[in-house]
């Protein structure tokens, strides 16, 4: 592998890392075993530090083609629960509100996810790295600031429903770039007159890559030293 040169990478993000974390370490294993204090290393596609999957991840001169890798199609296998809110929309923060949720059937959830295919609009959440005037969602979230996020234009290809429980459903979702699964659970909850949240999100695919082309960060140094 020519490093420098550039090379594109497919790494199974482990739980709790975010992609900051994930390619730090990719950028320290490279440099300790090319030697050089330097080297040019990018992700293709956020994943936050609660979600696992396929990551893309470049070197070198292969980071010019990050923006282009970023438009490819995406896969996720997310479980969503039913009747409870949290602010983030995932397992970031507590429940804030909890809901009825004995009206909601196999049958109606089949119904609302249908009305989430094609072109949607989409709130970005709160607790996220949307900028607004100059600074993160997320910063301003936590420090207890309100904030009016604008609805932005995505497609989402596919939601087939996995499997149903009358408090927590899995879903897989085919989309666009700059989709955030999240707020489709929030969406979903809303639709459903109940309120819903994330509690475990897999990236399955991006473009042709999936989860096994994927390399585990813990194997990387040994495959950097295999012939």
């Amino acid at each position: 592998m020519d490093f420098q040169e550039g090379e594109i990478l497919y790494f199974d993000k482990p739980l709790h890392w975010t992609s900051f974390d994930l390619v730090n370490k990719i950028r320290y294993e490279i440099s300790r075993f090319l030697k050089i204090k330097k080297i040019k290393v990018g992700h293709a596609g956020t994943l936050d530090p609660l979600a696992t999957g396929v990551m893309i991840v470049c070197t070198g001169k292969a980071t010019k083609k990050i923006d282009e890798l970023q438009y490819l199609t995406k896969e996720y296998v997310a479980t969503i629960r039913l009747g409870a809110t949290t602010p983030s929309f995932d397992l970031e923060t507590e429940v804030d509100a909890v809901y009825n949720t004995s009206h909601i059937t196999k049958e109606a959830v089949e119904a609302v996810l249908q009305r989430f295919t094609g072109n949607i609009e989409q709130i970005p959440p709160a607790y996220s790295a949307v900028k607004v005037q100059g600074d993160k969602a997320y910063d301003l979230a936590r420090k207890g600031i309100a904030v009016e996020l604008k609805p932005k234009l995505l497609v989402i290809e596919t939601i087939e429903l996995l499997s149903f429980r009358k408090d927590e459903i899995e879903v897989r979702i085919v989309c666009s770039k700059g989709t955030y699964i999240r707020a489709l659970a929030r969406d979903i909850g809303v639709a459903l007159d109940s309120g819903a949240h994330l509690i475990r999100l897999q990236r399955t695919r991006i473009g042709d890559i999936t989860l096994d082309k994927c390399l585990q960060i813990d194997d990387f140094k040994f495959t950097l030293q295999a012939p």
